[in-house]
């Protein structure tokens, strides 16, 4: 059974930094080659994708908003995915969601999500 959870939410400050984590389970990042994504949602907004990573490769590709404030990257061994968030703004402020691209799938099409880390960007 595949499950996703994440961590390392908060509130932080603007200019302040958070790294998020998502522990997966039920599958491993290198037997097959994955996709996997953190998405956000904000207050009253849809579903925004922010960054994903081939579990193989470790190339990313990035939000243009996020493009050198965010670092995504991944542990083969631990099978945990990161979010490295720097000199984070108040527009950040979300629920992040990690989320597994489906096999043969095209952008924004996931099989599976986590439950959320809320991210508060404020002073």
């Amino acid at each position: 059974q595949v499950k996703l959870v994440e961590s390392g939410g908060g509130l932080v400050q603007p200019g302040g930094s958070l790294r998020l984590s998502c522990a997966a389970s039920g599958f491993s990042f290198t037997f097959n080659k994955y996709w996997m994504n953190w998405v956000r949602q904000a207050p009253g907004k849809g579903l925004e994708w922010v960054s994903r990573i081939d579990t193989r490769s470790g190339y990313a590709h990035y939000l243009d908003s996020v493009r050198g404030r965010f670092t995504i990257s991944r542990d083969n061994v631990q099978n945990t995915l990161y979010l490295q968030m720097n000199n984070l703004k108040p527009e950040d402020t979300a629920v992040y969601y990690c989320a597994r691209g489906k096999i043969g799938g095209g952008p924004g099409e996931y099989d599976y999500r986590g439950q959320g880390t809320q991210v508060t960007v404020s002073s």
